[in-house]
């Protein structure tokens, strides 16, 4: 059966948007050629081990005008335009992606991951979209968690938990550029 993947992009102080929504503490993007090697290789390899993309609606909206035109992000860049994509929405109609296909809006996240979770295919990845992670968690549909850890603090910001989860701990690795991955089952 086919896993949802969440991943975060967070600091130390666990804030993964800041309080003007922004990411600016993002650091050790896989797309240049002086980015360490094996820092590039599990992003890479992450990407190539999903075929589909959920977002939120806020997500989505500060996503749709830059990706589908980064073509200084390569490969990564490619293959994440490529990923078939699911954009959570009570307001959108459609949700297009520059030439690549469309996301398909979906009025129903949860059940819609129930039913990609059953079909045949590689892995679910729910990118940032915390408000709908958390809907998604209380769900009991998130198998698993994967941080990357960023060397900084921000103090304020939204916080990846607001609430007690149980986490088990699959995987810790660090990297040359400062960045953490942690990957986490879910415990329902």
């Amino acid at each position: 059966m086919r896993k949802l993947v969440v991943q975060q992009w967070a600091t130390l102080d666990n804030i993964a948007a800041e309080e003007d929504g922004g990411l600016s503490f993002v650091s050790g993007e896989p797309f240049s050629d002086t980015t360490d090697p094996e820092y590039k290789a599990r992003i890479m390899g992450f990407i190539d081990s999903v075929d589909t993309m959920i977002l939120g609606a806020n997500t989505y909206a500060q996503s749709k005008d830059y990706w589908p035109h980064a073509e200084e992000q390569g490969a990564y860049g490619e293959k994440l335009n490529n990923l078939a994509k699911f954009v959570a929405s009570s307001t959108l109609e459609d949700a297009p992606w520059g030439d690549f296909p469309a996301a398909t809006v979906t009025r129903d996240p949860v059940a819609t991951v129930r039913e990609l979770k059953g079909q045949n295919g590689k892995d679910l990845w729910l990118w940032g979209s915390l408000t709908l992670m958390r809907s998604l968690m209380d769900a009991g549909v998130v198998d698993v968690v994967q941080m990357l850890v960023c060397p900084v603090s921000r103090g304020r910001g939204r916080r990846v938990f607001e609430d007690r989860h149980d986490l088990k701990p699959l995987e810790a690795a660090a990297f040359g550029n400062g960045v953490v991955l942690l990957r986490y089952e879910f415990r329902k």
